[in-house]
């Protein structure tokens, strides 16, 4: 569980903050098959929202080499097909990773690269729900492979003008619930957790109080990737008292959400403690109960519904990591 609701940055939008210091939303626009080296220039029509003058030559599927005569300016929103994909179609509901580029406008300097350190970023779902539909039209039916460019003016104090160009590297699909081994050896003492037929979790305390020290108990086991304190993970969760009150849950609202077990810049946890020391090690396809002592919730504030000094009850489904 968040300890606050923070915006999400979307593709590549937490590397360039990190390399640049820009704010950023993007995402990207769609195409069809090319050669495996590809050429190809912007539309120098008029066409609303498309970029002009740009162009990429390269081999598909590695860093492109970009022109542009300097100094342009973009709009926000516009973007130029610079690469047409040779791979598979980009559909509704797939995870996409990207590598990216962003080029400053007025010098042609790069001022950010996820190539060089094979660092793509998986954070965009292709979702009509969660982008615009501008973006979403355009990233839809794109193949892999695909580059384009894609206009950014930072609304922040550097000011930058840029074009990112990105690379559409990988696509998967997030589970939709946990899948994997039902683990057979668990305490008879924790609480006992059943699921409807679509994974939503209901629970019997069985007795379960106040901890001290944080139990952390995987239920079924994923054969997915283990989790890092590097991740962001995608999950959905129900939350309880200890005396079986629900307080929360993801699978109410028939949503997930993306939960960073990493710090921030100025070393806070974007999770309660809880989360983060109970997932870190876990794998995606698992589903996990977590019991968290107040100290690694919320401690002695009230948060909502939640009491100060509550032991919390969640169980947890991991449906991706990137």
């Amino acid at each position: 569980m968040r300890k606050s609701v923070k915006s999400m940055l979307s593709p590549l939008g937490k590397a360039v903050a990190l390399a640049c210091s820009l704010a950023m939303c993007v995402s990207l626009a769609a195409c069809s098959s090319s050669s495996s080296d590809s050429k190809s220039s912007s539309d120098s029509s008029d066409k609303k929202g498309q970029i002009a003058g740009v162009t990429a030559k390269g081999k598909l599927g590695e860093k492109p080499t970009i022109s542009f005569n300097t100094p342009m300016t973009v709009s926000d929103g516009s973007y130029v097909v610079l690469q047409k994909g040779d791979g598979d179609v980009i559909e509704e509901g797939d995870r996409v990773c990207a590598q990216g580029i962003a080029l400053n406008v007025k010098d042609g300097t790069e001022l950010m690269d996820t190539w060089t350190k094979n660092t793509p970023d998986c954070s965009l779902k292709v979702d009509s729900k969660t982008l615009s539909s501008t973006y979403y039209n355009q990233i839809k039916g794109a193949k892999i492979n695909t580059t384009i460019g894609f206009g950014v003016n930072a609304q922040d104090s550097s000011g930058y003008s840029y074009i990112l160009a990105m690379t559409f590297v990988s696509k998967s699909k997030d589970l939709k619930k946990a899948t994997g081994e039902e683990v057979k050896d668990v305490p008879a003492n924790l609480p006992k957790v059943t699921r409807a037929k679509n994974g939503k979790p209901s629970i019997d305390m069985n007795g379960q109080g106040s901890v001290d020290s944080l139990i952390s108990q995987t239920l079924i086991k994923g054969n997915g990737a283990k989790l890092t304190d590097k991740n962001t993970v995608v999950v959905k969760y129900t939350g309880w008292l200890t005396d079986g009150k629900q307080f929360d849950s993801s699978w109410d609202r028939d949503s997930t959400i993306d939960a960073d077990l990493f710090s921030d810049s100025s070393g806070q946890h974007q999770v309660i403690e809880g989360w983060q020391k109970g997932l870190v090690g876990q794998t995606v396809g698992s589903q996990v109960l977590l019991v968290i002592p107040p100290d690694q919730a919320y401690g002695d504030k009230e948060q909502g519904p939640i009491p100060a000094n509550s032991t919390l009850v969640f169980v947890i489904d991991i449906l991706a990591a990137y």
